[in-house]
């Protein structure tokens, strides 16, 4: 058995890697690279594979830095099946069209405004493409073995991250790996605890806060915290969140504290077309998460739902207070980024970031304090304040990472320590070995590791 990581390593983008065994190769994930230049760069670059020769993907979850590059994949030849949960099927129905519209919106704004370097600037993929893959897609139920390719089975595992997020565990005649996709918390406020991890002979474990540990503070009193003060100067607060998932946790704290009128009055936005299909999942899916009918109902009707293009354009006219909710949980694009044009330059205002900020992305720049960010070529400066939400994350910190591990049943061969910055990698890694004293790798970009043939060493 053989496993490449293509994607993933050194960063919290791009999540994808091969795996070869017996004649037949699987990826698992197919994520884009976020963040800085040179990794933006690598989705423009032919993967170190053949996509015909694919004979299956399986995804852990639907979030784009682990399944935007599906489009990109199935335009270059791969035509076989893509293996997910069902909640990550209807999800991506989402997400990977609107990937696909918001690429072709991209290049046409720079072609209109001429600040792109390449004539034509082209989309990494249209919607069209994106529409296109779907028909790939196969729905697989959480705990259900199934055969994606010759003497190749997976099975996918809750991994409490989102709607139909999973750890894959894929069997072999040579033996098992398990992948954790993104992992929950245990005691996240929206989503059920990640399944307790069965046994596996190497492990592909996350890092995005191998690092860091969460503070223990109420995550509803903190966003309440940010939000009054901004209110009181009759700010605008604009969220770059997430479409799936953290919108949807912001929507439930909102509507708690607005339910125990501990919010001033004041309208919410929730601009972004796909959070709005996603969060109708919520229904669909009641039974991965926490949250009953009745307060499901509140969120699902937290906010006013802007659909078109020209609803979007007149938030940034009003004024203050209210609260825009909209995606890119990064700000790297989407219609975050006009709101963020036009309230950035205020002091009144409040940009509250609500999620992990990759390196080189526009969220990192705001969150590191810088004094101007550059948004469509146009330089626009910061008066507005930044905050970040440190109570709400999604993933697993490092103490609970290791918590989770713990639980295996058996000492793994190796694990490798993916899906984070070198630091919170690196950092993670030196626990694994030092606490569970197991061999724990970082591995390089696109290495190669031939498994079950004396690795580790």
């Amino acid at each position: 058995m053989r496993l490449t990581f293509v994607g993933a390593s050194g960063t919290v983008t791009g999540s994808q890697y091969l795996l070869e065994c017996g004649g037949s190769r699987i990826l698992i994930d197919c994520g884009l690279f976020q963040g800085y230049k040179q990794l933006r760069l690598r989705n423009w670059s032919r993967p170190p594979y053949e996509p015909r020769a694919i004979d299956a993907v399986v995804l852990t979850h639907a979030h784009i830095d682990h399944s935007g590059f599906l489009p990109r994949l199935a335009a270059q030849g791969f035509s076989r099946t893509i293996y997910s949960t069902q909640g990550t099927r209807e999800l991506c129905r989402v997400l990977l069209p609107d990937s696909g519209r918001l690429h072709e919106e991209d290049a046409a704004f720079a072609n209109r405004h001429g600040f792109s370097k390449h004539k034509p600037a082209l989309p990494l993929y249209t919607e069209q493409q994106a529409e296109a893959c779907l028909s790939q897609f196969r729905g697989v139920d959480f705990r259900q073995s199934v055969e994606v390719a010759k003497n190749i089975y997976v099975e996918f595992c809750p991994a409490g991250h989102l709607l139909g997020a999973a750890s894959v565990r894929v069997s072999t005649r040579e033996g098992t790996i398990t992948f954790t996709g993104d992992l929950g918390r245990p005691n996240d406020p929206v989503m059920k605890p990640p399944d307790t991890p069965g046994p596996c002979d190497y492990l592909v474990v996350e890092s995005t806060y191998g690092d860091r540990i969460h503070p223990p503070i109420d995550p509803e009193q903190e966003l309440l915290d940010w939000l009054k003060p901004a209110c009181e100067r009759k700010g605008v607060i604009v969220i770059p969140a997430f479409a799936v998932g953290r919108t949807q946790t912001l929507l439930l704290m909102l509507a708690r504290l607005r339910a125990r009128n501990a919010l001033p009055d004041l309208p919410i936005f929730m601009d972004s077309p796909m959070a709005i299909d996603a969060t109708q999942l919520y229904r669909k899916f009641a039974d991965e998460h926490r949250i009953d009918a009745e307060e499901c109902r509140r969120m699902c009707s937290a906010a006013q739902i802007t659909t078109t293009p020209e609803a979007s354009k007149a938030l940034d006219s009003g004024a203050g207070p209210k609260i825009i909710l909209s995606a890119s949980g990064m700000a790297t694009g989407g219609r975050v980024v006009h709101h963020l044009k036009a309230f950035v330059g205020d002091k009144r205002n409040l940009i509250l970031l609500a999620g992990f900020q990759a390196g080189g992305t526009r969220g990192a720049a705001l969150l590191a304090g810088a004094e101007k960010i550059r948004i469509h070529g146009e330089e626009f400066p910061v008066r507005a304040q930044v905050g970040q939400l440190q109570a709400s994350s999604s993933h697993a910190d490092a103490n609970e990472l290791l918590a989770w591990m713990g639980k295996l049943p058996n000492t793994p061969k190796a694990v490798f320590v993916t899906h984070g910055e070198p630091a919170a990698s690196d950092a993670l890694r030196l626990r694994i070995e030092h606490e569970l004293r197991w061999p724990a790798f970082v591995p390089e970009s696109r290495s190669v590791h031939q498994l079950f043939d004396g690795f580790p060493p």
